[in-house]
């Protein structure tokens, strides 16, 4: 079995696929923490494995996408010391990605953005664009080759909202949500809100609602061509539900293009 480890800013995901099979059958999710010692990791992923009648043994292979550094070091020795794995890392020699990354400096473009465009490429063609709603909403172009042309990197909602409670006084915390229809009005889309709340909920839903159509309108103009969009990340498909701007919708695509570039690696592994 492969073991895919997808760590953000915000969560670390790791899945689990058998061979020969395009959906994980099994996939856990934490909170991503720098301190989490390899033998924690171990303990969690091991009784999560349990309850879904998954044995840790039978894992032979495992590939790596973090976002944190800092994690790097816990996460290999987990792979070394609890499974006997030299795991492949995205970004690390000799583990390739298999498109041709093209911007001013190659390494400094998160592992996730280029294994998005990996997977995305393979399942949906060329060109496009990858909006990926994470603890930063990513807009990523991917070309005709599947190479990587460059991005958009904007502030997640989830942080801008926190932003926008921490420095206004009055101002409560508020989760993100869709619009609502009030008894008695006829409008779903009403973006005036009648208190601090509703108007709260308007700016930053409608806000990125037009962030989203705006950047991509403005990407397909200076690309010059139709682009297909691609939404990832757990906010992708509740933005879809309300602009035409996001056509596709994968919540997996992260972990496909890791399992993916391991296919195309398989035999090799990741540095030490």
């Amino acid at each position: 079995m492969l073991l895919v480890i997808d760590c953000g800013n915000t969560n670390t995901v790791f899945a689990v696929y058998e061979d020969g099979r395009e959906e994980p059958i099994g996939s856990w999710r934490t909170s991503t923490n720098a301190d989490r010692t390899a033998d924690e990791y171990a303990v969690w992923l091991t009784q999560l494995m349990a309850l879904d009648a998954l044995n840790t043994g039978g894992i032979d292979s495992v590939i790596i996408a973090t976002v944190v550094p800092a994690t790097l070091f816990n996460l290999k020795t987990l792979c070394r010391k609890h499974f006997g794995i030299d795991p492949m890392v995205i970004g690390q020699s000799p583990t390739e990605i298999g498109i041709e990354v093209r911007i001013d400096r190659p390494e400094e473009v998160g592992a996730d953005r280029v294994v998005n465009a990996v997977a995305a490429h393979k399942l949906y063609g060329g060109p496009l664009i990858v909006v990926d709603f994470g603890t930063a909403t990513t807009f990523d172009v991917v070309e005709d080759d599947g190479g990587y042309a460059g991005g958009i990197i904007c502030p997640g909602i989830n942080l801008s909202l926190e932003a926008l409670y921490m420095a206004a006084a009055q101002l409560p915390r508020v989760a993100i949500r869709p619009p609502e229809r009030m008894p008695g009005d006829n409008d779903p889309v009403r973006v005036i809100g009648k208190n601090t709340r509703a108007a709260m909920h308007s700016g930053i839903f409608w806000g990125y609602v037009a962030m989203i159509e705006g950047l991509v309108a403005r990407i397909r103009t200076e690309y010059g061509r139709p682009m297909k969009v691609v939404g990832t990340g757990g906010l992708a498909a509740l933005f879809a539900d309300w602009t035409s701007a996001i056509e596709i919708v994968d919540d997996d695509l992260t972990l496909a293009g890791l399992r993916m570039i391991h296919d195309k690696n398989r035999g090799q592994t990741g540095a030490a």
